[in-house]
C-alpha cells in the first residue's frame, strides 16, 4: 500500500469537508455510546456514511465564502438533534424520529421534567462548539482575521469529488437500509442502521401506510363499501385467531342511557392499587371503586409519540396509533370516527377537560377531529397554579362537575373526558397538598414523589366522586377510570430498586406499561375482577357494550374488543416497545431483530417463557392487524 500516495490525496481534502465529517462521527459515536451503550465496528460504518453524506453535500453546495459557517450550523443542527435524542431516550426508552423532533416547540412547556433527565453526559454534544466560539472570540479579541476558504484544492474538481464521496455516502447508508427493512424492532434497527438511517427509513415506511391508506380510500369510494371491506377483513383476521365476542353479550344495555364519564389518570401505572406502604393505602378511592365495580388487573399502555393525547385518541376512536407521530398532529384534520360522535346519535353532548392550553400537543385539531361538543382548557379554571400545567385536579373536578350539573339540568344524557395532570412527572406535589407520610429512605426520591403525587391523584378522585354525589349524579353515571402511561423513570431508578424498596415483583416492561382501568357500574355493589389482557383501545368497545350500543349496528369499525365478552385478547403494542411486541392473557412478547430472537415473560410470575414458538400465530395476527388500522386511519377523510 502506497502510504505517501494516500497522505497526498487526504492533504488535498478541504478542511471543512474534514472537520464536518469527522465531527459528526464524533457525535454519532458518542449516541450510541449513550443510549446503546456500547460501539462495534460493524455499526461504525453506517455512521461514516451518514457523516460524509452530510458533508459531501455541504462542500458541494455551499460557496467557499460560507463554507465553515455551514460547517458549523450543521454541526449544530446535528448535535441539537442528537442531544435532544438522548434526553428524550432517557424518558420514553425509545429513538423518536424526525416526527418526534418536530414537536420540540411542546418542550416548554414540560421543562420541568426535561431538566430532571439532565446529565453531564450530555453535554458533551456541545464540547467542540464551546471551544471553537472560545478560540474565535480569542481570535477576535487579538484582532487576528479568520481565514476565509481553503486554498489548497481547485473548487470545481473537489466539488466532484465531494459528491462523488456522498454518492458513496448515501449507496452504503441505503444498502444498511434495505438490509434493515426486515427488522421490526425500532430500537435494534436503530442501532444497526444508525440514527441519521433510521430516520431515512422512518419517512420511508410513513410513505408506504400512507400509501396502503389511499389504495384503501380510492379503492372503495363509498363510506359502506370501506366499511363492509374493513368489518369482513377483522371479522376474518379474528375468526382465524379465535378472539370472536361471545354472543348474547354480557352486560349489554346495563347502562343505557346513563350519563358517561371518563376520567384519564396522568402517569398512573397499576402497581399502586391495592399496594399498603407501611399499612397506608396509596390509592384507598381506587380500591373502593375497585371493590364495588369492575376492576380490569391486566391492562396495558398503548399510546405512541403522543402520549397523553394518544390516550385520549385511543379511548375515543378504538384506533392504534401508527407510532409515526402524534396522533393529534397527524389525523387532527381528519374525519374520526369516534365515540362523541356515536354517542351524539343517542342525543349525547359531549365535553373534554384539560387544564392546560388547548393547543398543547395540538388538542384544538384533536377535539375538533373527535366531534367533542366543547373542550374546557386553562382559562376555564381558577388558581391555574398547582404546578407546570395549570390548575389541580381538584380544580379541574370542581370545574367539571359544575357544568355537569348544568347538562343534567339541560335534561339530555352527556360524556364528559376529563384529564387529569397533577401526578405529571416530576412529580412535584406542592407541599400543602402532601397527604402521604413517607418513610425517611423514600422522602425526596424519584419514588417517593411518585407515591406522593399517585396519593394526591386518588385523594383528588376521592373529591370528585364526593362532588358528584353532592350534585346527584354518581349513581346515573357510568365512571370509567384509566391511567394514560407509565409514570416512574427507569433511567432514574431501575426497575430492581423499585422493586427491592416496595417489596414487590417489578418488570421492566409488564409492571411498568401496566395501567389500572376501573368501571363504577351504579347499582351492581358487588364489584367484579375481570382478569382479560386488554388495552387502551379496548375502552370504547367494552363501554359501547354497557351503553347498549351496537357497534356492528352503528357501522362502526373499531381495532378492540368488549372486554366483558371477549374470552381471548391479545393487543399490540408498539413505540415503547418494539413493533411486534404482544401481549396474551399469560404473557409479553418482545421481538429483536425477528420472531426467532425474541424473548417472551409470563404475566404472573414474571419468569421467561422458554419455548415462544406457540407465539408465532399471534406475532402474524398482531402485526396484521397493526398494519390494517394504519391502513384505515391513513384513508380517513380530512374534514372540509
Amino acid at each position: 500500500m502506497n502510504w505517501s500516495a494516500i497522505g497526498k490525496i487526504l492533504a488535498r481534502v478541504p478542511r471543512p469537508f474534514a472537520a464536518l465529517t469527522v465531527l459528526l462521527l464524533a457525535k454519532m459515536w458518542l449516541f450510541r455510546l449513550l443510549v446503546f451503550g456500547g460501539l462495534g465496528w460493524r455499526q461504525a460504518l453506517p455512521d461514516l456514511a451518514s457523516a460524509v453524506v452530510i458533508a459531501g453535500f455541504a462542500e458541494a453546495v455551499f460557496p467557499r465564502r460560507t463554507r465553515w459557517l455551514a460547517v458549523w450550523t450543521l454541526n449544530l443542527l446535528v448535535s441539537f438533534a442528537l442531544f435532544a435524542s438522548t434526553v428524550y431516550f432517557s424518558y420514553f426508552s425509545t429513538i423518536p424520529t424526525f416526527t418526534a423532533l418536530n414537536e420540540l416547540h411542546q418542550a416548554p412547556a414540560v421543562k420541568n421534567s426535561i431538566f430532571a433527565l439532565l446529565s453531564w453526559e450530555q453535554g458533551l454534544y456541545f464540547v467542540d462548539v464551546a471551544v471553537a466560539l472560545i478560540l474565535w472570540a480569542y481570535a477576535r479579541f487579538r484582532g487576528r482575521k479568520s481565514r476565509e476558504g481553503d486554498e489548497r484544492t481547485p473548487a470545481k474538481s473537489w466539488k466532484l469529488g465531494a459528491l462523488g464521496a456522498a454518492a458513496a455516502g448515501l449507496v452504503v447508508s441505503q444498502a444498511y437500509i434495505s438490509q434493515g427493512a426486515t427488522i421490526l424492532n425500532e430500537l435494534a434497527l436503530a442501532e444497526e442502521i444508525g440514527f441519521v438511517n433510521y430516520q431515512v427509513s422512518a419517512l420511508m415506511k410513513a410513505n408506504e401506510a400512507s400509501a396502503r391508506g389511499r389504495e384503501m380510500a380510492e379503492v372503495h369510494d363509498g363510506d359502506d363499501d370501506k366499511y363492509h371491506e374493513l368489518a369482513s377483513q377483522l371479522a376474518e383476521l379474528k375468526r382465524a385467531h379465535g378472539t370472536i365476542e361471545t354472543e348474547p353479550r354480557q352486560g349489554f344495555g346495563l347502562m343505557k342511557g346513563k350519563n358517561l364519564i371518563m376520567v384519564q389518570l396522568e402517569a398512573v401505572q397499576n402497581f399502586p392499587v391495592g399496594y399498603t406502604l407501611d399499612g397506608v393505602e396509596i390509592t384507598p378511592v381506587m380500591n373502593r371503586l375497585a371493590e364495588s365495580g369492575y376492576y380490569f388487573p391486566k391492562i396495558f399502555q398503548q399510546i405512541g409519540q403522543g402520549n397523553t393525547s394518544d390516550a385520549e385518541f385511543l379511548a375515543n376512536t378504538g384506533i392504534y396509533p401508527t407510532a409515526a407521530g402524534a396522533m393529534s398532529t397527524l389525523y387532527g384534520d381528519r374525519d374520526l370516527p369516534s365515540l362523541p360522535k356515536l354517542l351524539r346519535k343517542y342525543g349525547y353532548v359531549s365535553e373534554t377537560f384539560h387544564v392546560n392550553d388547548v393547543t398543547f400537543w395540538d388538542r384544538d385539531k384533536l377535539y375538533a377531529a373527535l366531534g367533542f361538543d366543547r373542550y374546557h382548557d386553562r382559562q376555564a379554571f381558577l388558581d391555574d397554579a398547582f404546578n407546570e400545567f395549570g390548575a389541580s385536579d381538584v380544580e379541574l373536578y370542581r370545574t367539571a362537575t359544575e357544568r355537569m350539573a348544568k347538562l343534567k339540568a339541560s335534561g339530555k344524557p352527556f360524556y364528559v373526558h376529563l384529564i387529569t395532570v397533577s401526578s405529571h412527572h416530576p412529580f412535584k406535589i406542592p407541599p400543602d397538598e402532601q397527604r402521604l407520610e413517607l418513610p425517611k429512605d423514600l422522602e425526596g426520591t424519584h419514588l417517593g414523589d411518585y407515591l406522593q403525587s399517585v396519593h394526591y391523584a386518588d385523594y383528588a378522585l376521592g373529591e370528585l366522586v364526593r362532588m358528584l354525589k353532592e350534585k346527584g349524579l354518581y349513581d346515573d353515571s357510568l365512571i370509567v377510570v384509566y391511567g394514560d402511561h407509565f409514570g416512574l423513570q427507569k433511567k432514574i431508578m431501575s426497575p430492581e430498586e423499585i422493586g427491592r424498596k416496595l417489596g414487590i415483583s417489578y418488570d421492566q416492561w409488564i409492571t411498568h406499561y401496566n395501567i389500572p382501568l376501573i368501571i363504577h357500574v351504579p347499582g351492581d355493589s358487588e364489584g367484579r375482577v375481570i382478569d382479560i389482557t386488554g388495552g387502551q383501545v379496548d375502552i370504547l368497545p367494552t363501554v359501547a357494550n354497557l351503553l347498549g350500543i351496537s357497534l356492528q349496528d352503528e357501522h362502526f369499525i373499531t381495532f378492540g374488543a368488549d372486554l366483558l365478552n371477549v374470552k381471548k385478547n391479545v393487543i399490540g403494542m408498539r413505540y415503547y416497545l418494539p413493533t411486534g411486541s404482544f401481549i396474551t392473557n399469560e404473557m409479553l412478547y418482545v421481538p429483536g431483530k425477528s420472531f426467532e430472537d425474541g424473548t417472551a415473560t409470563f404475566l404472573d410470575t414474571l419468569e421467561p417463557v422458554a419455548d415462544i414458538t406457540s407465539l408465532r400465530a399471534d406475532y402474524d395476527y398482531v402485526l396484521k392487524l397493526l398494519r390494517l388500522s394504519d391502513a384505515y386511519v391513513e384513508s380517513l377523510p380530512q374534514i372540509d
